[in-house]
């Protein structure tokens, strides 16, 4: 049977692909910082953490359980995105040309900043007092985050999550290997945000260039203070909104 004139079994099989590539690339990503920082090199690494606190019991459990749950949500973006692909109804393409070369890394910055533009506000709502409860507070029960927390959120913040890239990949065209480099890129960033150790160098956090990117001391005062520091990748929004902490000044 043509899975493509079957939409039931298509999104049954691809869900459950996406999901598995989707689990494995947190386990992967989250399980390499973890080791190397709270493993293998803990006490090299435990004066430099940024939260004072410590872990609450079971974080980690819970945070790979709605990990878990978000990766499944995910899977059936990532697979509506696929089907809708095979078909043609999306804006990504296959074919390379030297001559298009620039607009590859150009639609790559595209898309971060739309990304950005849309997760700054979004992450603001989210903020609002009955919706921080409903929507937000599962990712904020991580005090103290561990590179676990980067996909620990309620299926309804997951959902807001999965939606934004394919609306963007409907209508700016994107090359497929873009586009996964891109998920994997964006898996990693979160990961390092939630680190709650800072692996950029001081001088490139305090430069006019690296002033403009978020690291694990930028989003850690998201996590301590809640209401500062809302930013995806730049700190641009933050700036202009004024909603940066002034402990990063």
């Amino acid at each position: 049977m043509d899975l493509l004139t079957n939409p039931v079994s298509f999104f049954l099989l691809y869900i459950l692909l996406f999901f598995v590539i989707i689990v494995a690339r947190y386990f992967l990503a989250a399980g390499v910082f973890y080791y190397y920082y709270y493993i293998k090199h803990l006490e090299r690494f435990k004066p430099k953490r940024l939260s004072k606190r410590e872990f609450k019991k079971d974080q980690v459990k819970k945070e790979i359980k709605w990990s878990l749950i978000s990766s499944a949500i995910f899977a059936v973006a990532g697979a509506l995105v696929f089907y809708l692909f095979t078909n043609d109804l999306t804006a990504i393409y296959m074919d390379f040309s030297l001559s298009d070369l620039w607009y590859i890394p150009l639609s790559f910055i595209l898309v971060l900043l739309l990304h950005e533009t849309y997760y700054y506000w979004i992450h603001r709502w989210m903020h609002r007092p009955g919706i921080y409860r409903k929507v937000h507070k599962v990712h904020h029960d991580s005090l103290t985050p561990t590179p676990w927390t980067a996909f620990s959120f309620h299926p309804w913040e997951a959902a807001l999550e999965a939606v934004i890239i394919p609306l963007i990949l409907l209508v700016i065209p994107m090359h497929l290997y873009a586009v996964v480099f891109y998920l994997v890129f964006m898996t990693i960033s979160s990961v390092i945000n939630h680190l709650d150790i800072e692996i950029y160098p001081d001088r490139f956090l305090k430069n006019k260039i690296g002033q403009n990117f978020i690291g694990a001391t930028h989003h850690h005062y998201h996590h301590s203070e809640f209401n500062t520091n809302y930013g995806l990748y730049f700190t641009f929004w933050d700036k202009w909104m004024r909603t940066e902490s002034s402990k990063m000044e």
